[in-house]
């Protein structure tokens, strides 16, 4: 009698990992290109390879089990390995390299990390293009990172998903921006108390993830806190001149503050104690995660990333 771990095989894997992603047999049966009898076929020796309903319906939807979920994210491992096994190695000479990379990010990096970013690509390899994409509450990033349709997250939330590859780019501290004649930027002035900052009106940026709260919300919320956002706002690029003409407040990275307090007339003071830093990080999929190409570039961006961290 063959084990459960013999009758398993690469197929098998691919169908649990869209199934749990997808959370429905039609949707993932499109996805693979199979049609949904094919695929409830596999469920049913998945279900019984593994002794777990791994889907359950849940009203009108399906719902993956404790089981399923972790099954998933060792089943998107197992695939990444296999595939590489698959490859042949791989070379990537920037210079003569032609290839498109697509980076999501929301716009919380200041613009001159950017230009650094179009600079070395221009420099190392000039005949490479770079493509950035807003994320957004609307935008799957984790599916477009699953479907060729993404390369590279950019992103700091304080739990991103757990099935895609993680690499740290900085920590930066949590800082205000203000206008600099705001009551609380008065002459000697270097951090905001929590009342004070409680008591504030704030403008905050909406979210820009599916399922993600920001640092900030985060960080309240566990404390059963809320700041007061009068004014939200789809870009953090706005939120820097909408805090120098009023007296609202923005939160922030310090790298993002300084770099608008040098064009705006703002003032910039920590946080209140207590508050947590900012980790930014870069995420990618299995799919690209042994790409020589892929790899040049999360390098680049890593380097990048540790120039921002350098104290200013």
């Amino acid at each position: 009698m063959q084990r459960g771990a013999d009758l398993l095989d690469g197929h098998l894997l691919r169908v649990l990992a869209t199934l749990v992603e997808e959370r429905s047999v039609s949707r993932a049966a499109a996805r693979l290109r199979q049609t949904q009898p094919a695929v409830s076929g596999s469920l049913k020796r998945l279900r019984e390879i593994f002794g777990d309903a791994l889907l359950v319906r849940d009203g009108t939807t399906m719902v993956p089990t404790a089981r399923a979920a972790g099954l998933a994210v060792q089943a998107r491992r197992a695939l990444g390995e296999i595939e590489a096994l698959l490859v042949e190695p791989e070379t990537f000479v920037a210079a003569n390299a032609e290839q498109r990379f697509r980076i999501a990010s929301p716009d919380y990096i200041a613009p001159s990390w950017i230009a650094r970013l179009a600079q070395h690509v221009s420099l190392e390899a000039p005949r490479c293009r770079i493509e950035l994409r807003a994320l957004g509450p609307t935008f799957d990033f984790e599916r477009a990172l699953a479907d060729d349709e993404l390369d590279l997250v950019i992103g700091n939330w304080p739990s991103p998903p757990e099935h895609l590859h993680i690499s740290l780019l900085l920590e930066d501290e949590l800082v205000c921006v203000m206008a600099k004649d705001h009551p609380l930027a008065q002459e000697g002035a270097t951090q905001v108390d929590e009342a004070d900052y409680l008591a504030a009106g704030h403008v905050v940026p909406v979210p820009y993830a599916m399922g993600q709260r920001g640092v900030v919300e985060t960080y309240l919320g566990e404390r059963r806190l809320a700041r007061d956002a009068r004014m939200q706002v789809p870009y953090f690029g706005l939120a820097p001149s909408i805090a120098a003409s009023t007296e609202l407040i923005f939160t922030t990275a310090r790298h993002f503050a300084e770099y608008h307090a040098g064009l705006l007339p703002l003032a910039v003071l920590r946080a209140p104690e207590g508050f947590p830093r900012m980790r930014f990080y870069q995420l990618w999929h299995d799919r690209v995660h042994h790409s020589a190409a892929h790899r040049w570039l999360r390098a680049l961006v890593a380097q990048l990333g540790r120039k921002l961290a350098e104290p200013r």
